[in-house]
């Protein structure tokens, strides 16, 4: 029991500083493709993995920098004409939404496109577009 904890707390540590990277070369990745002028979404390298990060909306971005599936998300919600829940993003999709875990990847794509300026997360868990 007490090497297996060892183990969860090492994985955790690794864990921690993976996030601490991850967020780093987003900062780093953002800056980069601000100064570029970039629109296309940005990629990333974490533990030999390709991560595509979901760039901050401004001024000089449209959706274009977004990648395909996260589009579609987006153009979910802008089409719902109010705010919509993630259940009803899901079945549009074609998601099995009865099962809850099916759900969560795509509700932490919708925070993750609030997150970073593209929709408006309402209290009640609810999305709606930013104008």
């Amino acid at each position: 029991m007490g090497k297996q904890l060892q183990e969860v707390q090492a994985e955790r540590e690794e864990l921690a500083i993976a996030e601490r990277v991850l967020q780093r070369l987003a900062e780093q990745d953002r800056a980069e493709a601000e100064a570029a002028g970039a629109t296309a979404p940005v990629k990333a390298q974490v533990a030999g993995r390709a991560v595509l990060l979901i760039p901050h909306r401004g001024d000089s971005l449209d959706e274009t920098a977004l990648p395909g599936d996260y589009r579609r998300i987006l153009a979910i919600v802008r089409a719902a004409g109010g705010p919509v829940q993630v259940r009803a993003v899901g079945e549009e999709l074609g998601l099995e939404v009865a099962v809850r875990g099916k759900l969560e990847p795509l509700r932490a794509k919708l925070t993750k496109l609030a997150d970073r300026g593209w929709l408006h997360k309402h209290p009640d868990g609810r999305f709606t577009p930013r104008p």
